[in-house]
Parts: C-alpha cells; structure tokens; sequence
C-alpha cells in the first residue's frame, strides 16, 4: 500500500506498520517505480506485446495513439503516421530521409494529407474528405507536399507475428491518396487477420523527375526514382516497427493496384528491397518503367514550359537560350523556389502533349535495373509468391465518358442504386459509342481493345518472365462482376478498379457507391468474402487457396474467375 502522508523525513504508513526513515523509504520507492517501468516498457514497446493501453504504440520514432473501432468494425486503427521528413525546400527532387522523432504521445487519428497532385475524379477534395467537394478540385493543384505518412489497420485482437500487408495505391502515378474512403482496411485486416499498411508517396513531376540541373552525383538522388524510394523507405519503417503493432516485419506482402501495381512490380525487380518484401499482389499492372531517355526529354520539357510560364522566354527555341545563360546550381534554386501549384499547373498543360509523355518507375540503373526484364531473366529479382489480376473490362475506366466530368461526377454520386431507374446510356457516353454493342466503334468493343493494349499484354508479358524462373508459385485471377443497376453495368460493367472494394471489403461511399444496391448485396458480400479469404491465405501461407473459393486454384497460366450474380459468388476456374 501507498504512504499516506509525509512529515519532514519520516512516512507514516497505516497503522501497524514502522516509522521508518526517510532515505530508506525513498529507495524502496524508486525501486517499485523502476520495476513498474520496466514492466510497461515491456508491455508496450516495439516488441509488438500487448501495451497497457491498446491503442498506444512505441514505434523508433515515438509512441503514437490510435482508435478504437473494435466495437463497429473490430479494428485498431493509426493515420498519419510520418515515416520521413516532409520533402520541401533543399528535400524537393531528393531521396526520403527518415522523420525527426517526437516526444510525447503523437496523435494518430487523422489521415495525413495528401500528397500535391492535380484534382480528378479519383483525386481528393480540399479538405482531403470524400464528397461532392471532390469536383471542386477538378484541373486544380490540390494537396500538400507534407505528405509522407502512413496508415496501419490490425484486428482489436493481441495476436502478434500477424502477416502484414503494404498497398500501395493507384492513380497513374500522378493522383491518388490513402484517405480515399475505398482503402480503409478495417474489414480487409479483421477478415485477412493481418496488419495493413497503406502508404502516402510523392506523385507526379514531384515524385519521378530526371534533370541534368538536379544531378548532385550520388547515385539514388540522381535516380530520378524519388516516390520509388519513398515507396521503399514506408517498407523500411515497417520493417523496423511493425513487430509494435503485431505484426511480422518477416512476412510482408506489397499489394498494389494499377499504377501502384506497377510500383509493387518495380519493387520486385529493385536491389533495394531485399528482406524488405516477402510476397507481391498486383492488380490490374505490370512491370512497366520508363527509359532515362525518356524521362529526360519530359523533365527538360517541363523545364522549358516553366521558363516559358514565368515570361523568361517566348517559345521553346528562346527558352532554351536562356538555360544556356543559367549555370546548374542557378537551375536547381530556381526550380525549387517554385510552388507545388506552379509544378502542378505546368504539369497539366503539358499533359497531353504527344511528345511529352510522363516519366514514372525510371530504369535507371540504381534504384530499378536498366532492363527490368533482362533482371528476371538473370533471376535478379525478390523471388516471391505472386498474385496478379485483372478486371474483365479494364478499358472502361480510361475511355473519356461525356466531357463534362463535374457533371458526370454529380450524376454518378448522387445516384440511388435502389431507386426505379432513372438513367440511361447514352446520359453518361458520347454518342460515338452508342449503341455499346455496336461493332467496331460501340461502347464494349473500343473499351475492350483499350483493355487488351493497356492491361492484358503488359501482364502477360511480366507473367510470362516471372513463370520462366518460378512457375509454381504464380497465380492470376480475372474480376468479372457487373451486377450494377442499370446503365452502370454497360458503362462500367468489370471495369478498372471495381475489383478494389471487394478486396478492402468496403460497400459505403465512394467513387462507385452507385453500384450497390440491396438486390445485388448477398453476392456481392459472399464474393468479397472469398476474395479477402484469398488474400488472408495468400499472405498468410503464400497460396491463396481456401475452402471459400469451391475451387481450385492452380499456378498462372490458368485463371481463377472471381464473379456473383446478385445472390451468390461465382467462382470458377478456366
């Protein structure tokens, strides 16, 4: 029992107990005290135990608190954790380097921002929040370049050693952002029985830029590779903090979806994620980089284009007269005095220029190897269990629909799947297109050969390497579902990315919440299940076979098609 009260050098104890003297009494103290410290400290620390409190965790950084969602979801939850310094200033164009450590309990309840990119249809909103205010930011430099944290996810359980998972999100590499409601990983980890990481990075000209006026001479600065290596130092932090949330830094798994399937191929084939990366989902991308040829000539149009923005220079030929007059260092100031909105806006009008075409995943010989596939060929590369997928009708999502994209946005969000049909086709497609199955120039047929040349050759080809060093541990799946109310299961149908809320488990609000109403709910849920039931075996054990799927699943070239009618999952081989 505690001291009750203390007079000048003595402590009276309750009654019964002896006057003792004060020195004495004090090491006594100091004594419990230090074995109570040592015993929290044990609990809570980067061990992965359990803490004193479950939502505390100690990461190398410091101790961070998360939420509590076991009672609606069955999940913990940590947002916004930095795991690098923001790169600003003299860290613009450079590798990440770690985060400073804070003192104190960090707040880890809100996503972090995120990163600067130009608003789209998949982009955020100002406040970061999904909503209508996401046409708000349409064409518009939106987020910060305050952007590198991370998320994590774990069952409300005290299991530890649980396979941990790193998504890396898609958005052809120039928007994107883990506050989309569409990547909350509650149900993915309480299914999975996983930790869930999902990850911030640089994007666009911020995140892959190569520019002779950057060079410094060390080699991963000059990769030109910097969300690449961002994307590298969230794996590093995970290898280094998970065992604190419960998870196995020894069994990690990098998920990723269509540009970020594309990153999660390009860190298969880098020197710099051995013992970083244990297994690999990527869905609906393949290995694709640009050559530093490539990116050069989009970094020096860039370049020109700014010059020309600020008034410098009145075309591209006087443009490049003044670089001449400009020495590196004055280029490299100058480019970083810039803000991100300039960046942004430069980068949106030269977008689709013909001959400018944005360098991403740059093979430059450091971070990702000259010839990617040449390094498959040669076995230098993670040799992990993969799984790779596609959606059925990828193209659907890269098509333009009507121009009017505000519009078009309104429209889809605003509509109630559950409601008589008020919609029609030709309300949301060029007439171009109409009617969709007409040959040649209908909806479905120019859709479909978008799907082949975007998607399905690249992933055969990446397959087809990877089959040639390890043909056992090789798995593919086509998404086939299209139970969308009408017209949405004609214009989007299995289009790109459909697949990701059946994989996170996530039905509410978000950029294809038009799709779910509560006729196709009971096979919509039981092929989500199956698919997270995929994962969780895939991660767990690196095969994705389990009882769920009724079927076998063998090692690619063979295709598991995950589909449902409206009232029960349709698995099945082919």
């Amino acid at each position: 029992m505690m001291p009750k009260m203390m007079i000048k050098n003595q402590v009276w104890w309750p009654r019964g107990a002896c006057l003792l003297p004060m020195p004495f009494v004090v090491l006594v103290l100091l004594l419990f005290l230090a074995a109570v410290t040592q015993l929290v400290g044990c609990s809570g620390g980067g061990g992965g135990g359990d803490p004193i409190s479950p939502l505390q965790r100690d990461t190398r950084l410091g101790a961070v608190m998360g939420m509590d969602n076991s009672k609606t979801s069955g999940a913990y939850g940590w947002l916004g954790i930095p795991y690098a310094k923001p790169p600003v200033g003299a860290l613009r164009w450079m590798p990440p380097v770690d985060a400073v450590a804070w003192s104190g309990v960090r707040s880890a309840q809100q996503f972090g921002a995120s990163c600067a990119q130009v608003g789209s249809i998949f982009g955020p909103a100002q406040d970061n929040v999904y909503g209508l205010s996401v046409r708000d930011s349409f064409n518009k430099p939106v987020g910060s370049e305050d952007c590198l944290t991370l998320n994590i996810w774990r069952p409300s359980t005290t299991e530890t050693k649980l396979p941990v998972i790193v998504y890396i999100h898609g958005g052809s590499n120039i928007s994107g952002y883990t506050a989309d409601p569409t990547y909350n990983s509650e149900a993915l980890a309480t299914k999975a029985q996983a930790v869930v990481v999902t990850v911030n990075y640089r994007l666009g000209i911020l995140g892959w830029l190569d520019l002779a006026q950057l060079k410094t001479g060390e080699l991963l600065a000059d990769s030109g590779n910097f969300a690449t290596l961002d994307q590298i130092q969230a794996l590093k932090f995970v290898h280094t903090n998970i065992d604190a949330f419960g998870g196995d830094p020894g069994n990690v798994t990098v998920m990723g979806e269509s540009a970020g399937a594309a990153n999660t191929w390009a860190m298969l084939v880098s020197p710099l994620t051995e013992n970083l990366m244990h297994k690999a989902i990527a869905m609906s991308g393949g290995l694709t980089t640009s050559t530093p040829a490539n990116a050069r000539k989009y970094g020096n149009g860039v370049l020109t284009a700014l010059v020309i923005a600020d008034g410098k220079a009145a075309d591209p030929a006087s443009a490049q007269l003044y670089l001449a007059t400009q020495s590196a260092s004055q280029i490299a100031t100058y480019l970083r005095a810039k803000s991100s909105d300039d960046l942004l806006n430069v980068s949106l009008a030269i977008r689709n220029a013909n001959d400018l075409k944005f360098a991403y995943v740059i093979a430059d010989g450091t971070v990702i190897p000259t010839d990617p596939f040449g390094a498959i060929a040669a076995g230098d590369y993670r040799h992990v269990p993969v799984l790779e997928g596609n959606t059925a009708e990828e193209g659907k999502l890269f098509v333009p629909l009507k121009p009017n994209s505000y519009d078009s946005f309104t429209m889809q969000y605003n509509f109630d799947p559950d409601a008589a049909p008020t919609l029609v086709e030709g309300d949301l497609l060029n007439p171009q297109y109409l009617p969709v199955d007409m040959p040649i120039r209908g909806w479905n047929a120019v859709t479909a050969g978008v799907t082949a040349t975007m998607f399905l050759s690249a992933n055969s080809a990446s397959m087809t390497a990877l089959a040639e060093k390890q043909p056992t541990q090789l798995w593919y799946y086509r998404f086939d579902w299209n139970q969308q109310p009408t017209p949405f299961n004609t214009v989007y149908g299995a289009a790109h990315a459909m697949d990701l809320p059946f994989v996170f488990g996530n039905f509410g609000k978000n950029s294809f919440s038009f799709a779910y109403s509560k006729a196709n709910k009971p096979g919509r849920e039981a092929l989500s299940n199956a698919m997270m039931a995929s994962i969780a075996a895939f991660v767990k054990n690196g095969n994705p076979n389990n009882a769920a799927l009724g079927d076998r699943w063998d090692n690619w070239p063979a295709t598991l098609v995950f589909d449902a009618s409206a009232v029960q999952a349709r698995i099945f081989s082919k």
